[in-house]
């Protein structure tokens, strides 16, 4: 069962109007701060506010969010600046130490600017490029709210969902997700299709707090009746655009509408573009927006290079620039691409592995931990990766196959040069393909370096650098099942299931007639210093 604590208050002082004056609506059902000292059932307690009717509620559009033209729509909020530490923004004393443990000691943009108002209970659109930190921006109030609203556990009903547009990022989150989980005694399972759904209903039976899954997988076991939504408290869709983009929308439209209504909802994208605005418009009450970088900006330490080749000579030239001692990504149009990539690499004595949406779960978790493990230096991929896969120290993005638009190309790219590092992207075309290279630089801001190369070119040289070793057929590494590096992947590439161990020191419940409503925040700090009471005792 997860740690219960003090019902929460999400104070009106954290938060403002989308126009920056006045107090922070208050949260749909949950009791006003003036009522705090009334308790569950106290006749004090004010009834939940009604939702706003369509034509009362201030939710902007999307594109005037983003600050297109012939909106009267307020833009983004006007950032904060960044925060030193996530103490001074809110966060629950245990959770600043869960993630001190992972090595996260300062906030993000993305986190120091919505972390004050999705822990106070509202409605959020956040826009950050990829590797920006939004899943900690998410993570975070999602285990506060749950944390501090103390309801138990129920089987088939989860208290929070995430809903993400592929299973690699589905793990991802849940690797991220699980530490902050595990500080209450949380539960985190990720659904996705590609492997059984057994061990997922197994489990779900059980009873889970935090599901992350895929719309596909999860409409099934709705159908089944499995899984009932309606006691979900906070509702999180990461890469909305990304799934606009697969066509799942009408998939996400009917989950959203299985939760209930007045819950809190948080909409995290690399862009927020007009395909989601009617999600944000039906789901999303009077939302604050935060957009922390100018919209598909290139990044400053990436360069950007377009090595022209006759199409007989490709081949040897994309040989030379996976031939590196550090990682190298490469992208192509097809699976069978890809597949047929990875091959001649590996033939060619560098070891390779692919990743696409031909593989089993398995086959792909086993190909991107033998990349992230550097197990092979080389992995090709096809648009599946180009989201939310976070290797870190990736030199080198190769686009074999120039992407067919300029969104993707970028997604492509921001595998490198995460987190404020330096890192090259390349795009090798023939010279057919010249113009249309020229009209995708140009819509994705780019101004790239150009050149006409050939196989064994300086010019690739000095940006791959020193060639790694030729590894024979005897010595090619045998790319086998990962063990579980964390809780939050399994082993069979199934679902992940993370709880906490029970402590031995309870926290002792007082009458809910004299139970205080507190903050996400002091709910936690009160646990902490009660547990450190009990070892103290002990």
């Amino acid at each position: 069962m997860p740690a219960r604590f003090s019902e929460p208050v999400r104070s009106s002082s954290r938060g403002s109007t989308p126009g920056g004056r006045g107090r922070s609506p208050q949260r749909r059902g949950q009791a006003s701060y003036a009522n705090a000292s009334a308790g569950p059932g106290s006749a004090g307690r004010p009834a939940a506010p009604r939702r706003p009717a369509p034509a009362q509620r201030a939710t902007p559009s999307v594109s005037a969010a983003l600050g297109q033209r012939g909106s009267s729509i307020p833009a983004p909020q006007p950032l904060r600046p960044v925060a030193a530490t996530f103490t001074e923004l809110g966060v629950p004393t245990l959770l600043v130490e869960s993630l001190a443990r992972g090595g996260i000691t300062a906030p993000f943009p993305i986190q120091s600017a919505t972390l004050p108002d999705s822990l106070a209970g509202r409605d959020l659109l956040g826009r950050g490029r990829t590797g920006s930190g939004k899943t900690v921006a998410f993570a975070l109030p999602m285990v506060a709210t749950l944390a501090a609203s103390g309801r138990k556990r129920l089987p088939g009903r989860p208290r929070a969902l995430v809903l993400a547009p592929t299973r690699e990022l589905a793990n991802q989150i849940a690797e991220v997700v699980a530490p902050l989980a595990a500080t209450a005694k949380m539960q985190v399972l990720t659904v996705f299709g590609g492997v059984s759904q057994a061990p997922q209903v197994r489990q779900l039976r059980d009873g889970v707090d935090i599901v992350i899954a895929c719309p596909g997988r999860l409409e099934d076991l709705k159908r089944q009746g499995h899984v009932d939504l309606s006691a979900v408290e906070i509702t999180v869709l990461d890469e909305a655009d990304h799934m606009a983009d697969l066509g799942f929308l009408p998939g996400v439209t009917r989950l959203l509408e299985a939760t209930k209504p007045g819950t809190q909802r948080l909409l995290f994208s690399a862009t927020l573009d007009n395909d989601i605005e009617v999600l944000v418009r039906r789901f999303l009450v009077d939302p604050v927006v935060h957009a922390v970088d100018p919209i598909e900006e290139p990044i400053t330490t990436m360069t950007h290079h377009v090595f022209t080749t006759e199409a007989a000579e490709k081949g040897a030239v994309v040989r030379d620039l996976a031939s590196g001692v550090g990682r190298s990504l490469l992208f192509t149009r097809t699976k069978h691409a890809a597949k047929k990539l990875a091959k001649q690499l590996t033939d060619a004595g560098i070891p390779a592995t692919d990743l696409h949406g031909n593989l089993a779960q398995n086959a792909r978790e086993r190909n991107l931990a033998a990349f992230a493990e550097g197990r092979v230096k080389v992995l090709v991929a096809t648009d599946i990766a180009a989201r939310g896969i976070h290797v870190d120290d990736i030199e080198i993005v190769v686009h074999v196959d120039p992407p067919a638009e300029h969104k993707a190309y970028l997604h492509r790219s921001g595998r490198t040069a995460r987190a404020g590092a330096d890192g090259v992207v390349v795009t090798v075309i023939t010279p057919d393909q010249s113009a249309e290279v020229k009209v995708l630089a140009k819509r994705a801001g780019i101004t790239p370096h150009t050149a006409r190369v050939s196989p064994g070119d300086s010019r690739v040289r000095a940006l791959v650098g020193p060639a790694a070793p030729h590894v024979p057929a005897s010595e090619r590494p045998v790319i086998s099942a990962p063990a579980p590096s964390s809780p939050g992947r399994s082993r069979r590439g199934g679902p992940s299931v993370v709880g906490a161990r029970r402590t031995s020191s309870p926290v002792a419940a007082r009458p809910a007639s004299v139970q205080p409503r507190t903050s996400s925040a002091a709910a936690f700090s009160e646990r902490g210093a009660r547990r450190g009471t009990a070892r103290r005792a002990g």
